[in-house]
């Protein structure tokens, strides 16, 4: 049976206020126009996780900066 283990982080408005999103003070948030070289802070934080193994699950936006959910699966040999 596959075991996962489970990773919530914190990413503050002001990091990616021009890159992928712009919410207003009542937390209604959009996309914006993202240019490429903003994209990419983005595509760091993906890979970079993806590299240890998390795939990302789901992310929830607020006023303040979003909540990212990651998940991974738990080798077979790992202490329960």
């Amino acid at each position: 049976m596959d075991r996962f283990e489970y990773s919530v982080t914190r990413h503050s408005a002001e990091a990616f206020r021009e890159t992928a999103y712009f919410c207003t003070d009542q937390g209604t948030c959009t996309l914006e126009d993202v240019p490429v070289d903003q994209a990419a802070i983005l595509e760091n934080l993906l890979n970079e996780r993806g590299k240890q193994g998390w795939e990302l699950v789901q992310v929830v936006f607020g006023r303040n900066g979003l909540l990212a959910f990651w998940k991974r699966r738990v080798p077979d040999d790992a202490v329960p």
